[in-house]
C-alpha cells in the first residue's frame, strides 16, 4: 500500500458509509466497540451480537447529530484507518481512568481517543496520517491542549494499539507527562488555532 496518496476527511454524514465498511469489515473493531467506548452511551466490549448493533445505532445517530468526531484516512473511497478525537465530555471513558485522575491538575481542550488503522493497512504511515489529521481539524475548531493516551509500539501489538503509538505522538509534537498504566503514557500538546480561510471575514 501506497499511503501517500491518501487523503483525510471528517467522519460525518457522508463518510459515514466508508467508516461503516471498514469497521464491518473488521468485526466490530474490537468486540463491537464501534469507538463507542470512550463515550458515556457506549458499551464497552460489546461482542458481536446486539449490543455491537446497539453501538452502531449509536454511533451513526451521533454522527447525525455532529456529536462524535474523527479524522478518516481514505484510499480513495475506501476507509483504511481513522483517529477519534473530541473533548473530555464527549470522550470522559478513557483507560486507567482511575490512575488519571489521581493526579489530574486541569483537563485537557481536546482528548484523542482511539486510533485504528485496518489490517491489511498497518505499517504503511497510515496512523500518523490520522493523527495528523485530527490535530488539523482541532485546529480548525479553535485549537487548545490536546492529550492523548498511546503505549509504546514496542511493548504492546499493533493490534492492541487502540490509544495510538508513542512514537507515532512524539513525532507530531507531544510530549510525555505522566505514565498511567504499565505502559500507558499521558502526551500533551498545544495547538495553534487554524488561521482564517482565504475570504473568510
Amino acid at each position: 500500500m501506497d499511503a501517500s496518496g491518501c487523503t483525510v476527511s471528517p467522519l460525518d454524514s457522508s463518510t459515514w458509509p466508508a467508516y461503516e465498511a471498514a469497521v464491518r469489515e473488521a468485526g466490530g473493531m474490537p468486540a463491537g466497540c464501534w469507538c463507542m467506548a470512550f463515550h458515556p452511551e457506549g458499551t464497552a466490549m460489546a461482542g458481536r451480537g446486539a449490543d455491537a448493533e446497539l453501538n452502531c445505532a449509536r454511533r451513526r445517530a451521533k454522527v447525525e447529530a455532529g456529536t462524535t468526531r474523527a479524522a478518516l484516512v481514505l484510499d480513495g473511497e475506501r476507509c483504511v484507518g481513522w483517529c477519534q478525537y473530541g473533548t473530555p465530555d464527549e470522550l470522559p471513558r478513557i483507560k486507567n481512568r482511575g490512575a488519571y485522575e489521581k493526579a489530574v491538575e486541569k483537563l485537557p481542550d481536546w482528548r484523542i481517543g482511539c486510533c485504528y488503522v485496518t489490517k491489511p493497512s498497518r505499517r504503511h504511515g497510515v496512523s500518523e496520517i490520522a493523527l495528523r489529521g485530527a490535530i488539523d481539524l482541532i485546529a480548525r475548531a479553535g485549537g487548545g491542549v490536546v492529550e492523548g493516551y498511546p503505549e509504546p509500539a514496542d511493548q504492546v501489538p499493533a493490534g492492541f494499539l487502540f490509544h495510538g503509538s508513542l512514537g507515532t505522538f512524539e513525532r507530531l509534537g507531544f510530549t510525555r507527562t505522566r505514565q498511567i498504566g504499565k505502559h500507558r503514557w499521558v502526551v500533551t500538546r498545544q495547538v495553534d488555532p487554524a488561521p482564517p480561510a482565504a475570504g473568510a471575514p
